[in-house]
């Protein structure tokens, strides 16, 4: 079994600098492969509404609670769908989180998306921050969200996100965001950190994984934690599950670093949060 480091959120809770995902993980297989995932060294967990196996994650923590892991050593996510924007729809979608998964409390709630055009996700982090200060939950953040999202929100509300949950991988570096989130106190997290599969074909990145004897996942998440930023990679057997928190015991060079900041093309796996509503 792995060890996955930790690191300090603004607010002092400590979370894994790589978590399992669980987007498009089918309720019926959730429970099992958290237990896997758990099993494998994974600590912090990724769900959300929207992935419809928040019961099924729930199902996997508690059983590995009830016979050898402490619950305080689970990080568990989940985040708001967009049909729920708004104050008390938001607190009202807690509630039924927290009843789906059956645990006392969450570790992190986020804003899914910020979906602009309802214009509703001050409101909607504004209970977040009555579920942190209620202690629901031990942190509160965001996900999806782009500057111009962040500046209003920095402005307009009291705490500050202890992350944002961004798509991020060679080719979508996300710079701007990155130095945006160093100078609030805001750690970066990334979804779809393989672009969902689309760059285990490039080059330069097979050939980091010829020279290091490794997979491309593991050069690309091993990328990612000498970044600074916290990776969600997903996987549904129990080899990928392992392979990808296989990482800690090699090092990509500064040259080699500097290669993969060169695949910086823009490229997006999945939706421009802009677009999103």
């Amino acid at each position: 079994m792995q060890t996955v480091p930790t690191v300090s959120l603004n607010n002092g809770a400590n979370i894994g600098s790589v978590g399992f995902g669980l987007y498009k993980v089918p309720l019926a297989d959730s429970a099992h492969l958290t237990g896997l995932a758990l099993e494998a060294g994974y600590r912090t967990l990724d769900t959300a509404a929207l992935y419809a196996n928040e019961e099924g994650v729930g199902q996997g923590v508690r059983a590995a609670t009830e016979e050898w892991l402490d619950r305080e050593d689970i990080f568990v996510t989940s985040k708001v769908w967009n049909d729920r924007h708004g104050y008390n729809a938001t607190l009202a979608a807690f509630d039924e989180s927290m009843d789906k998964l059956g645990l006392d409390y969450l570790d992190l709630y986020l804003v899914h998306w910020p979906c602009p055009d309802q214009d509703l996700y001050i409101p909607t982090y504004k209970a977040l921050e009555k579920l942190y200060h209620d202690g629901r939950v031990r942190a509160i953040g965001v996900s999806n969200f782009e500057p111009e999202h962040l500046d209003r929100l920095l402005q307009e509300t009291d705490v500050v996100p202890a992350l944002n949950q961004i798509e991020l991988h060679p080719w979508l570096q996300q710079r701007e965001l990155r130095t945006l989130h160093e100078a609030a106190g805001i750690r970066t997290q990334a979804w779809s950190p393989l672009a969902r599969g689309q760059l285990l074909e490039d080059p330069v990145l097979t050939s980091l994984a010829q020279a290091h004897s490794r997979s491309v996942a593991q050069i690309v998440l091993r990328w990612h934690h000498q970044c600074g930023v916290l990776s969600l990679p997903k996987a549904s057997s129990a080899g990928r599950i392992a392979e990808n928190i296989d990482i800690f015991d090699f090092t990509l060079s500064t040259e080699e670093m500097d290669a993969v900041a060169g695949l910086d093309r823009g490229h997006r796996s999945g939706s421009n949060p802009v677009l999103v509503g």
